[in-house]
Protein backbone atom coordinates (compact mmCIF):
# COMPACT_ATOMS: atom_id res chain seq x y z
CA UNK A 1 0.00 0.00 0.00
CA UNK A 2 1.26 3.47 -0.83
CA UNK A 3 -0.08 7.01 -0.91
CA UNK A 4 0.53 10.16 -2.89
CA UNK A 5 1.01 13.14 -0.56
CA UNK A 6 1.05 16.84 -1.40
CA UNK A 7 3.46 19.03 0.55
CA UNK A 8 5.61 22.01 -0.32
CA UNK A 9 3.76 22.49 -3.61
CA UNK A 10 4.87 19.06 -4.86
CA UNK A 11 3.48 15.54 -4.79
CA UNK A 12 5.42 12.58 -3.40
CA UNK A 13 4.76 8.84 -3.44
CA UNK A 14 5.22 7.47 0.09
CA UNK A 15 5.21 3.96 1.49
CA UNK A 16 5.35 2.64 5.06
CA UNK A 17 8.85 1.87 6.31
CA UNK A 18 10.60 3.99 3.67
CA UNK A 19 11.97 7.51 3.82
CA UNK A 20 11.31 10.41 1.45
CA UNK A 21 13.22 13.68 0.90
CA UNK A 22 10.80 16.61 0.78
CA UNK A 23 10.95 20.39 0.87
CA UNK A 24 12.29 21.83 4.12
CA UNK A 25 9.86 21.49 7.04
CA UNK A 26 9.88 23.23 10.39
CA UNK A 27 10.59 20.97 13.34
CA UNK A 28 13.45 19.25 15.09
CA UNK A 29 14.95 15.89 14.21
CA UNK A 30 13.10 12.91 15.77
CA UNK A 31 9.86 14.93 15.93
CA UNK A 32 6.57 13.62 14.53
CA UNK A 33 4.95 15.06 11.41
CA UNK A 34 1.47 14.38 9.96
CA UNK A 35 0.48 14.95 6.32
CA UNK A 36 -3.25 15.40 5.77
CA UNK A 37 -3.30 16.37 2.08
CA UNK A 38 -3.54 12.88 0.59
CA UNK A 39 -4.19 12.97 -3.16
CA UNK A 40 -4.48 9.20 -3.66
CA UNK A 41 -4.39 5.95 -1.69
CA UNK A 42 -3.41 2.79 -3.58
CA UNK A 43 -4.26 -0.58 -2.02
CA UNK A 44 -5.19 -2.94 -4.84
CA UNK A 45 -8.96 -2.89 -5.41
CA UNK A 46 -9.48 -0.63 -2.37
CA UNK A 47 -7.75 2.36 -4.02
CA UNK A 48 -9.16 5.83 -3.44
CA UNK A 49 -8.70 9.00 -5.48
CA UNK A 50 -9.34 12.35 -3.80
CA UNK A 51 -11.48 15.19 -5.07
CA UNK A 52 -8.97 16.96 -4.58
CA UNK A 53 -7.96 15.14 -1.36
CA UNK A 54 -9.02 11.84 0.22
CA UNK A 55 -11.18 12.71 3.22
CA UNK A 56 -10.21 11.16 6.54
CA UNK A 57 -6.82 9.91 5.35
CA UNK A 58 -3.46 10.90 6.82
CA UNK A 59 0.18 9.86 6.73
CA UNK A 60 2.37 9.89 9.84
CA UNK A 61 6.12 10.14 9.80
CA UNK A 62 9.18 11.09 11.80
CA UNK A 63 11.75 13.71 10.79
CA UNK A 64 15.10 11.96 10.44
CA UNK A 65 17.27 14.97 9.56
CA UNK A 66 17.55 18.29 7.76
CA UNK A 67 20.24 18.45 5.08
CA UNK A 68 21.31 20.09 1.83
CA UNK A 69 21.22 18.46 -1.60
CA UNK A 70 24.17 18.16 -3.95
CA UNK A 71 25.46 21.47 -5.31
CA UNK A 72 24.33 22.58 -8.76
CA UNK A 73 26.16 25.19 -10.82
CA UNK A 74 24.22 28.02 -12.47
CA UNK A 75 26.31 29.59 -15.24
CA UNK A 76 25.11 32.56 -17.28
CA UNK A 77 26.95 34.04 -20.26
CA UNK A 78 26.26 36.57 -23.00
CA UNK A 79 28.26 35.81 -26.15
CA UNK A 80 30.64 38.55 -27.39
CA UNK A 81 29.75 40.84 -24.46
CA UNK A 82 32.18 39.69 -21.77
CA UNK A 83 29.39 38.84 -19.35
CA UNK A 84 29.89 35.72 -17.27
CA UNK A 85 28.27 34.79 -13.97
CA UNK A 86 28.90 31.55 -12.08
CA UNK A 87 26.73 30.75 -9.11
CA UNK A 88 26.24 27.62 -6.99
CA UNK A 89 23.11 26.48 -5.16
CA UNK A 90 22.36 23.77 -2.58
CA UNK A 91 18.67 23.13 -1.96
CA UNK A 92 17.68 22.33 1.62
CA UNK A 93 15.47 19.31 2.29
CA UNK A 94 14.00 17.28 5.14
CA UNK A 95 14.27 13.49 5.26
CA UNK A 96 11.10 11.92 6.70
CA UNK A 97 10.67 8.24 7.64
CA UNK A 98 7.07 7.19 6.94
CA UNK A 99 5.70 5.19 9.86
CA UNK A 100 1.97 4.78 9.18
CA UNK A 101 -0.61 5.41 6.44
CA UNK A 102 -4.09 5.86 7.92
CA UNK A 103 -7.09 5.42 5.64
CA UNK A 104 -9.66 6.99 7.98
CA UNK A 105 -9.16 9.44 10.81
CA UNK A 106 -10.65 8.62 14.21
CA UNK A 107 -13.17 11.06 15.67
CA UNK A 108 -12.39 12.55 19.03
CA UNK A 109 -14.73 11.85 21.95
CA UNK A 110 -15.62 15.56 22.16
CA UNK A 111 -17.02 15.57 18.61
CA UNK A 112 -18.97 12.36 19.26
CA UNK A 113 -20.68 13.86 22.32
CA UNK A 114 -21.69 16.95 20.37
CA UNK A 115 -23.17 14.85 17.54
CA UNK A 116 -25.16 12.62 19.92
CA UNK A 117 -26.59 15.63 21.79
CA UNK A 118 -28.19 17.08 18.63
Amino acid sequence: MFAIVETGGKQYQVEEGRYVDIELLEGEAESKVVFDKIVMLVNGKKSKVGQPYVSGASVEGKIVKHDKAKKIIVFKQRPKKGYRKKQGHRQQFTRVMISKIRTSAKKSTKEETVETAE
